[in-house]
């Protein structure tokens, strides 16, 4: 082994993309593994210099407090009769082997390790690559078309883009390029496996990012995205600098920028609205192009009320509602939309009942009132009545006097005085009055 070895590892390094101390710990394995099929040479350990690609081989084994496998392990107390500074948990080396000892049977065996070894080591560092790449654009082209899926070749990997995030807009041709979002990687038998999609809303993002240089900067931030891949779009763009227009800056003179995207998504339709930290503002943007008269925003529920004119109704709630689910998915609320007139009538019926429902409780106050409060001289007559029933006589007139008008004048202030007199002249025999 020497140079040419080290000459063999640095092509692999180039061709294969596995860096070379990784290379090396591979070679390292692949030996040692071919060592230790035979009985008696478990404690084999195989080291390689990097500079001159020499191979060193040797016995060694491992310190520990009790023995467990006397095959690969000493105690300390072993250690350190062959190495007195050795400790619990190092390596001690115990013999030096001859080169030579490496058969045919092992130079196949290490050969086939050594390939099997370089296969994984190649898959991790595709892993690796695209595994830091979720969430971000790849471009690919159109290898397979499949009923459930469409296959990307994006160099050391392939890209599974099924239907299921396909746009409904679009056709693929083989030979095709294709930008898309990576979902997921995941590993397998067969190497890392790369999700993609052209459907999810961070696709649209990534692409506003490569389109306007300002949201790449972070001057723009996209605040929201509402999606409805092949149909249409909401996006909510707010501004970190003092003076810059948001949605201008995004939309592009005379629409450019976002006509750029428009085109990458198939003619799909973008609204791009300015964010605002007010939610009636927000809710009144988000329902663009219809204009809005009033929101009003019910915090408990997460309901916004919104009214519009009577000719915008319908350009509010969109095509099968969709404008207003867009809007509510951009804003996160509840939107109930209404039109002015039909406010305005409801608004009135409810005043007509309102005046009903008072007018019939002031009547059934009234009669109440009625029923409860007779009339005082009805009262009045009623009191005589019953004072002067059966025969007057000189005695017991002027006690009937006296209650009467006790009776009448009680509501006002009781006469003590004439009751007092009339009861005195009870006494007084023959007198009439």
């Amino acid at each position: 082994m020497g140079r040419d070895f080290v000459g063999a590892l640095l092509q692999l390094n180039a061709e294969k993309g596995v860096s070379r101390e990784q290379l090396i710990r591979t070679v390292e394995e692949a030996i040692q593994s071919a060592y230790r099929r035979s009985p008696g040479d478990e404690d084999i350990h195989v080291r390689i210099d990097a500079e001159s690609g020499k191979v060193r081989v040797f016995r060694a084994r491992l310190v520990v407090d009790e023995v467990e496998d006397p095959a690969t392990q000493m105690t300390l107390a072993e250690a350190q009769a062959v190495r007195p500074d050795a400790e619990v948990g190092g390596l001690v080396e115990t013999e030096q082997l001859d080169q030579e000892a490496f058969g045919r049977i092992h130079a196949q065996t290490a050969k086939q390790v050594v390939l099997q070894r370089l296969h994984e080591a190649e898959r991790n560092v595709v892993f690796d690559e695209y595994a830091s790449r979720e969430g971000e654009l790849i471009t690919g082209t159109v290898s397979r078309v499949e009923p459930r899926a469409i296959v990307l070749d994006v160099g050391k990997a392939e890209a599974i883009l099924a239907t299921t995030e396909q746009s409904p807009l679009e056709h693929y041709r083989i030979g095709q390029n294709v930008k898309a979002y990576v979902l997921e990687v995941r590993r397998s038998a067969k190497g890392p496996q790369i999700y993609v999609s052209r459907t999810h809303k961070g696709f649209l993002r990534r692409l506003f990012e490569l389109e306007v240089p300002e949201i790449h900067a972070g001057t723009v931030e996209v605040k929201a995205i509402a999606r409805e891949a092949g149909s249409r779009s909401k996006v909510a763009v707010a501004s970190r600098q003092q003076g810059l227009d948001p949605v201008g800056a995004t939309v592009g003179q005379r629409g450019a920028r976002v006509q750029a995207v428009v085109a990458e998504l198939g003619g799909e339709k973008i609204d791009v609205i300015e964010w605002s930290e007010d939610a009636s503002t927000f809710v009144a943007k988000a329902l663009s192009p219809a204009q809005v008269i009033e929101v009003r925003i019910d915090e408990e529920h997460r309901i916004a009320n919104v009214v519009v004119p009577e000719r915008m109704l319908s350009l509010a709630i969109g095509r099968e509602g969709q404008n207003a689910r867009l809007a509510a998915k951009l804003t996160g609320w509840r939107i109930d939309i209404r039109s002015d007139v039909s406010v305005a009538e409801a608004a009135k019926v409810a005043a007509s009942e309102a005046a009903q429902a008072e007018d019939a409780a002031q009547a059934e106050d009234a009669a109440q009132a009625d029923v409860a409060l007779p009339d005082a001289e009805e009262s009045a007559e009623a009191v005589v009545a019953l004072t002067t029933d059966g025969p007057v006589t000189a005695d017991s007139e002027p006690v009937a006097v006296a209650a009467v008008d006790v009776a009448v004048e009680a509501p006002a202030k009781p006469r003590r005085r004439k009751t007092a007199k009339a009861t005195e002249t009870d006494d007084v025999e023959g007198v009439s009055p």
